[in-house]
């Protein structure tokens, strides 16, 4: 394990046993049939940790079923990989109800502490999962690995960038920025309008029981299922796990005249996200929330989809009623990072923050020519669905951090598929002086420019995209557009380092992967720097 701590600290893993109408042992069947859809962890904390599983206890307990009986699951946690060192045990019932998913939050065991995991029905036991507590809350914390991805699009291609994320053995956890799941119809979104792998359902996701068939069917990857076994998860939504271009009344991707009321729709992912996804939802189901690692880090996790305005253009992105996080959410966040005793405030952020500006000079450059033409405050937006398309939410909370004089934050990004280092910087802060340092990942597989485009990976025409959006954007310091893969987040006292993996070929699950770069910030500092390959 790679965080070191003055002393050893324990994993949460609170029992969650409801009570149940009448349970029903089930026939023994082989490990492989009854756990199809292997076992996972998230949200470590300094005494516990969150399990999850799904079990098949009868052949037509299939997922989205409704068939089945409620069963009992056991679960056991180890201090070693053979269960010699059972520390923790209990029974937890699953039925149709809940699509026969398991999810056991165990607390009272050791923090900073590496255990192992598995769950049993009827004589079978589950693969076994390995996971990690979080440091006690001040523990001396000299550093942390964690993989980041985002964007994981099952017809698009296959997951090996996991499979090499769960082959490291040097990561703490791995946190995902959202669109762990596409919703469309198969054929919809290929890899370049090329069906890689056909998805499950065939059709679009709208109802409870596509939602659920849709999350088993990703479950059953190998390349995921061994990233979920190998290291805790901790994890966001945004747009596909609902719809396309989501906001907080409707989205791109959803037709009222033909696939119903929204707000249904909303329901219907979220039951199955929350049966299925080894996460922690506060009782009123929002998902942003804030975990903490010793004294190195708090990682505030955001949800930028379920409290938003509805995608906006032209001058209309500065209106201060127009929100990206919602109030509530935003306080949540500014109040976290402004009091945060940690030495970095990390923000799992799921769509960009940082400007683009492309084709046009900032309105704050212009002077009044801006306001009489029509620019918004900080430059035209491309992209609506970012933070550029709520100007309003990202100038409070930078007036906020400087106003605090709130250094040392980074904001972790996925969505755009593709692969950024960028200094955070608005209309005050000018170009000298940025609030923050971001990274952002690329797609896992999910298309980006030279998909869209039918090029080849680092085409004339991506190269002109990446230098036309750096000669217009000095904060920007790396963009590369065209490669899939993962990001690598190295972080100690005195810095914070990204570095990015891409596949060499994303169709193929075997396909190798390469370094391509790597930034990082100092602590006291927003200011980023390029780094040389990490050592072998």
């Amino acid at each position: 394990m790679t965080v070191t701590t003055s002393r050893r600290s324990l994993l949460f893993l609170a029992g969650a046993a409801a009570t149940a109408p009448a349970l029903v042992s089930a026939p023994a069947r082989a490990a492989g049939n009854v756990f199809q859809h292997g076992v996972a962890s998230g949200d470590p904390l300094p005494g516990g940790i969150l399990l999850w599983t799904r079990v098949t206890p009868t052949p037509e307990s299939i997922p989205a079923s409704g068939a089945g009986p409620v069963v009992t699951v056991d679960w056991q946690i180890a201090t070693d990989a053979s269960f010699g060192s059972v520390v923790a045990s209990g029974s937890v019932p699953t039925g149709p109800e809940r699509d026969h998913t398991v999810k056991v939050d165990v607390a009272g065991l050791t923090a900073a502490t590496t255990y192992w995991y598995r769950f049993g029905l009827a004589g079978a036991w589950s693969p076994t999962g390995r996971t990690m507590t979080a440091p006690a809350e001040n523990a001396a914390i000299t550093r942390l690995r964690a993989g980041v991805v985002s964007c994981a699009n099952w017809e698009a291609g296959y997951f090996a960038a996991y499979r090499h994320l769960a082959e490291r053995g040097d990561l703490n956890l791995v946190v995902h920025l959202g669109d762990y799941l596409y919703e469309y119809a198969t054929g919809d979104f290929g890899a370049g309008d090329t069906v890689i792998r056909k998805t499950q359902p065939a059709d679009e996701t709208v109802s409870l029981a596509d939602y659920r068939t849709r999350h088993a069917h990703y479950k059953t990857d190998p390349d995921l299922q061994a990233l979920h076994a190998s290291v805790p998860w901790v994890i966001t939504w945004d747009d596909h796990e609902v719809a396309n271009d989501m906001w907080s009344g409707g989205a791109e991707n959803h037709d009222p005249a033909t696939e119903g009321v929204f707000a249904a729709r909303v329901a219907a992912s979220r039951q199955a996200y929350a049966e299925w996804m080894p996460v922690r939802l506060a009782a009123d189901g929002h998902i942003y929330r804030r975990l903490r690692y010793g004294n190195l880090f708090e990682l505030s996790m955001l949800d930028l989809r379920t409290y938003r305005s509805e995608q906006a253009s032209g001058t209309a992105v500065d209106d201060p009623n127009r929100t990206i996080a919602g109030a509530a959410q935003l306080n949540w966040l500014v109040d976290g990072l402004v009091n945060s005793t940690a030495a970095w405030k990390i923000v799992g952020n799921p769509v960009m923050i940082s400007r683009l500006d492309v084709g046009a000079i900032p309105a704050w450059l212009l002077g009044p020519l801006g306001e009489l033409i029509g620019v918004p405050q900080n430059g035209l937006v491309l992209n609506g669905d970012q933070w550029d398309g709520y100007n309003a939410d990202r100038e409070r909370l930078v007036d906020t951090l400087r106003a605090h004089a709130t250094k040392d934050i980074v904001f972790i990004t996925g969505d755009i598929h593709t692969s950024w280092a960028n200094e955070l910087t608005t209309k005050d802060t000018g170009t000298a002086n940025p609030a923050a340092a971001e990274f952002v990942v690329p797609s896992l597989t999910s298309d980006n420019v030279n998909d869209f485009l039918g090029t080849s990976p680092g085409g004339p025409l991506s190269l002109a995209a990446a230098a036309l959006i750096r000669a217009t954007n000095p904060h920007v310091k790396w963009v590369e557009t065209d490669g899939h893969g993962y990001g690598v987040l190295d972080i100690t006292a005195g810095r914070v380092r990204m570095d990015w993996y891409h596949l060499a070929d994303r169709t193929s699950r075997s396909s190798s992967v390469k370094w391509v770069q790597g930034y990082s910030v100092g602590r006291g500092s927003s200011k980023i720097r390029r780094e040389s390959a990490p050592a072998s």
